[in-house]
C-alpha cells in the first residue's frame, strides 16, 4: 500500500511511533529542526501575502511546553534572522529553553504572559501570530492565558498560522472542548503527514488551509486500517473510467433505481440525473414516479411497478423519496435478495432501523450494500448519536450492519465493515440541500456499476467508490456555488457532468 502524506491521516499513536523510529535513526533534533524550517518558510509566505515582506513584519510566537512551542520558537528565529520582529509569549510553565535561546541570539523577545493585557497587545498588533501552544498530544480546551490570547487573535487582522494542528482541537477525532477556547488557524502546516482531526469535527473548521510538510516520517508498512484516507481528485479520477473503443452501453454498467414515489417524483428524477453523470452506460428506472422520469430524461428505460429480479444491472439504488409503505417495504426486501451492490439511502434506511427482518436480511446479503445516512439517519440505524468521532462512529456501525457507510456531512466519512475508512472534503456549505442526498445516490449507483461491469466489488471497493462520488458531488456543488451564489440539488445535478470532467483533469474548483 503506497501512502501519501497529503492524504494518509495517522492517529496521534502511529504518528508518535513513526517519530520515534524516524528519531533513533537520525542525529538528535533533526525532526524539530526540519519542522521549525518548514513552518518559517510557511510563515514567510503568508507574511508576503499579508504585509508583502518579511522583513519589518511583526510576528507574536504563542508558545507552550511542548516540542510545537519548540519548533515554533526555531522558526521564529529563522524569521527574526531575516528582519522580521518576533516576539515569543510564553503560555506555559515551561519552554524548550534551547529553542528560546536561538531566538534571542537572532534578535527576538521573549515574554512571559504574566502581563496578559501587555501580551495581549502583542497579538493584537502582530502582523502575523504562529500558534505552538499544543501539540498532537494535548486533550481539551485551551487553559489560561492561552484562550484568551487565542481570542484576540481571532478578533484582530492578525493571520494564524499554527504548527501541525490548532490548539484545543483534538488530533485524533477532531473534537473540540470548547469552541471559546480554541485556536482557528489560517493556515496549518502538518508534520509529516496528516491527522484525522484536521479533516472531520470541528477541527476541519478550524485548521484553514493544510501544507503538509515532508520531515522524513517512513510511512511504509502501515496497513489500511491504520489510515483514515483523504480524497483528491487523484483518486476520484481513478473511479471515472472514460469508455474505450470496444465498449457499449453494457460493458460500461447498468444502473437501477427504484427512488422517487407519487408524492416525491422530484427524488426519483434527482437521483436518475445524478445516475445519468455516473459513467455507466445505461439507466434503468423502475418505480411509481416512471412517466416523471422519462418526461425528464427520454433516454433512460423507465417503467412502472416494483422491480423483482435483478436484470443486467450492476448495481442497483433504493429508497430515495420511495416512501415506507408496504410496496417501498418490498421493494428495499427484493432488492436485498439481488446479488449485486445496493445502495440504500433515505426512506429505506428510515425502514432498516426498525424493521428487524428488513435488517436482517440486508445484514446477510452476500453483495455488496452502501447505506448513506446523514446524522439523524445514523442516530436511528445505531441508536446512539454520531458523537465527536465521525470516523469511529462509522466504523461502529459499518461492522454492525455488514455494510459500508457513508456518513454524510461537511466532512463526508465513509466506512467499510474491515475498518478501511476515507474522508471527503470538498463539498461546500451550500450543498446541506433538500434533494442533493438523492444525486448523489444516484451518481454513487452510476459508479459502482461502472466498476461492477469490468470486476468484482468488495466492501473496500465500494467503500472507495463511494468516498470519490462523494469528493466529486462535492466538487459539483462548488462549481454550482460559482463564488456565492444560493444554489438546488437541481443546480447541482446540472453541472455534475462538468464536476467529472473536472476531476478527470485534475482541475478542482479553487484551482
Amino acid at each position: 500500500m503506497t501512502l501519501r502524506p497529503e492524504t494518509a491521516a495517522l492517529s496521534v499513536e502511529t504518528v508518535r511511533g513513526l517519530e520515534a523510529r524516524a528519531m533513533a535513526a537520525l542525529p538528535e533534533g533533526t525532526l524539530m529542526q526540519r519542522a521549525a524550517a518548514a513552518v518559517a518558510v510557511s510563515a514567510g509566505s503568508m507574511l508576503r501575502d499579508v504585509v508583502g515582506r518579511v522583513s519589518g513584519s511583526r510576528v507574536v510566537l504563542l508558545v507552550g511546553s511542548g516540542d510545537n512551542g519548540g519548533d515554533a520558537l526555531y522558526a521564529g528565529a529563522r524569521l527574526a534572522a531575516r528582519g522580521a520582529r518576533v516576539d515569543a509569549v510564553l503560555v506555559a510553565d515551561r519552554h524548550h529553553e534551547a529553542g528560546a535561546d536561538a531566538l534571542v541570539r537572532a534578535g527576538g523577545r521573549l515574554h512571559r504572559a504574566v502581563d496578559l493585557v501587555a501580551a495581549a497587545e502583542l497579538v493584537g498588533a502582530a502582523d502575523l501570530v504562529v500558534d505552538g501552544v499544543l501539540g498532537i498530544g494535548g486533550r481539551g480546551a485551551l487553559r489560561e492565558p492561552a484562550a484568551t490570547l487565542a481570542a484576540v487573535a481571532r478578533e484582530t487582522e492578525a493571520s494564524v498560522l499554527s504548527v501541525d494542528l490548532p490548539s484545543g482541537v483534538d488530533a485524533d477525532t477532531g473534537a473540540v472542548e470548547d469552541p471559546e477556547r480554541v485556536v482557528t488557524a489560517d493556515r496549518t502546516v502538518v508534520l509529516g503527514t496528516l491527522k484525522p482531526g484536521l479533516l472531520v469535527g470541528a477541527g476541519a473548521a478550524r485548521s484553514g488551509d493544510l501544507e503538509v510538510v515532508d520531515i522524513g516520517l517512513d510511512l511504509s508498512g502501515l496497513a489500511a486500517t491504520d489510515v483514515v484516507e483523504l480524497v483528491d481528485d487523484a483518486a476520484a479520477a481513478t473511479v471515472l473510467g472514460r469508455p474505450g473503443a470496444s465498449d457499449d452501453k453494457y460493458t460500461r454498467g447498468v444502473v437501477g433505481l427504484s427512488t422517487g414515489s407519487a408524492r416525491f417524483p422530484g427524488a426519483a428524477v434527482l437521483s436518475t440525473a445524478g445516475a445519468r453523470s455516473g459513467v455507466a452506460g445505461y439507466v434503468r428506472y423502475s418505480g411509481p414516479a416512471y412517466e416523471q422520469v422519462v418526461s425528464a430524461f427520454p433516454d433512460t428505460v423507465s417503467t412502472p411497478g416494483r422491480v423483482t429480479v435483478a436484470g443486467r444491472a450492476q448495481c442497483w439504488v433504493v429508497g430515495c423519496g420511495r416512501g415506507t409503505d408496504a410496496d417501498a417495504r418490498l421493494t428495499v426486501m427484493d432488492a436485498a435478495g439481488f446479488a449485486v451492490p445496493l445502495v440504500l439511502d433515505a426512506d429505506a434506511l428510515t425502514m432498516l432501523a426498525t424493521d428487524h427482518e428488513l435488517r436482517a436480511a440486508v445484514v446477510a446479503r452476500s453483495a455488496v450494500t452502501v447505506l448513506t445516512p446523514h446524522d439523524g439517519e445514523y442516530a436511528r440505524l445505531a441508536g446512539e448519536p454520531v458523537g465527536p468521532d465521525r470516523v469511529a462512529a462509522a466504523r461502529r456501525l459499518a461492522r454492525r450492519l455488514s455494510a459500508v457507510v457513508l456518513l454524510k456531512g461537511a466532512s463526508t466519512v465513509v466506512a467499510s465493515p474491515t475498518g478501511v475508512a476515507l474522508v471527503a472534503l470538498a463539498a461546500p456549505p451550500e450543498l446541506a440541500t433538500a434533494g442533493s442526498g438523492d444525486v448523489l445516490a444516484g451518481f454513487l449507483g452510476a459508479l459502482l456499476a461502472h466498476r461492477g461491469a469490468t470486476s468484482h466489488v468488495d466492501d473496500d471497493d465500494a467503500a472507495r467508490v463511494a468516498a470519490c462520488a462523494a469528493h466529486v458531488h462535492g466538487v459539483a456543488g462548488a462549481l454550482a456555488v460559482d463564488g456565492g451564489r444560493p444554489i438546488t440539488a437541481s443546480d447541482v445535478a446540472r453541472v455534475l457532468p462538468s464536476a467529472v470532467a473536472r476531476v478527470r483533469r485534475g482541475v478542482t474548483p479553487d484551482g
